[in-house]
C-alpha cells in the first residue's frame, strides 16, 4: 500500500495547519486523518506525516507512542473498546470484557484472524452515566449487557453494521 494522501486529504491537512501558528500544532489531527486512511500508524506513516509537517520523525513517533488513540499495529475493521473502570466495572463491564474475549477468541490488543475485530480494555471513556459501555470504532454503546453485545457482534459479523 502506498503511503500517500489524496489531493482532498492534502487540502484537509492544509486546513488543519492553517488553524495553528505552526505545523506542529496540527500533528494530532493529521495523525488522526492518517490512521483513518491507513488503518494504523506504521513507521512509514510516521515518516510521511513528519515530512508533510516538516517535523522530525522522532517527534511524530513520540506523539504516536504517548497517546493510546493511535494504533501502533493493524487493528480490526471493528475495534471494540470495553470500559472496565469503576462505574462500568460495578455494572458488569468486567463480565462484558471477559465475554468478548471468550466470544472472539482474542486477548487485549489482538485482532481476530479474519481481521474483522480487535479488542482493547480501556479505563474510562466518559460515559459513566450509561455504564457499562463499549465503543466500536467511534460509536458509543451505553447500558450494555452480554446479550446486547452478542446481538451487536452478530450484526457486525453478518455485515449489517455498515452504519457503525
Amino acid at each position: 500500500m502506498e503511503i500517500k494522501f489524496s489531493s482532498e486529504e492534502l487540502q484537509e491537512v492544509e486546513t488543519l495547519k492553517s488553524k495553528y501558528p505552526d505545523s506542529k500544532s496540527a500533528l494530532m489531527g493529521v495523525l488522526w486523518l492518517a490512521q483513518k486512511k491507513f488503518g494504523w500508524i506504521s513507521k512509514e506513516v510516521i515518516e510521511y506525516v513528519a515530512e508533510l509537517l516538516n517535523l522530525p520523525p522522532s517527534h511524530v513517533d513520540g506523539v504516536v507512542s504517548f497517546y493510546t488513540m493511535y494504533f501502533k499495529k493493524p487493528m480490526g475493521k471493528y475495534h471494540i473498546q470495553v470500559c472496565t473502570n469503576v462505574s462500568c466495572l460495578l455494572r458488569g463491564g468486567e463480565e462484558i470484557y471477559k465475554h468478548v474475549i471468550e466470544k472472539l477468541g482474542i486477548q487485549n490488543g489482538e485482532r481476530t484472524p479474519d481481521g474483522l475485530f480487535s479488542l482493547e480494555e480501556v479505563e474510562c471513556m466518559g460515559a459513566c452515566g450509561g455504564a457499562p459501555m463499549i465503543a466500536i470504532n467511534e460509536t458509543y454503546y451505553e447500558n450494555m449487557d452480554v446479550q446486547k453485545v452478542d446481538e451487536l457482534l452478530s450484526k457486525l459479523r453478518n455485515g449489517n453494521g455498515q452504519s457503525l
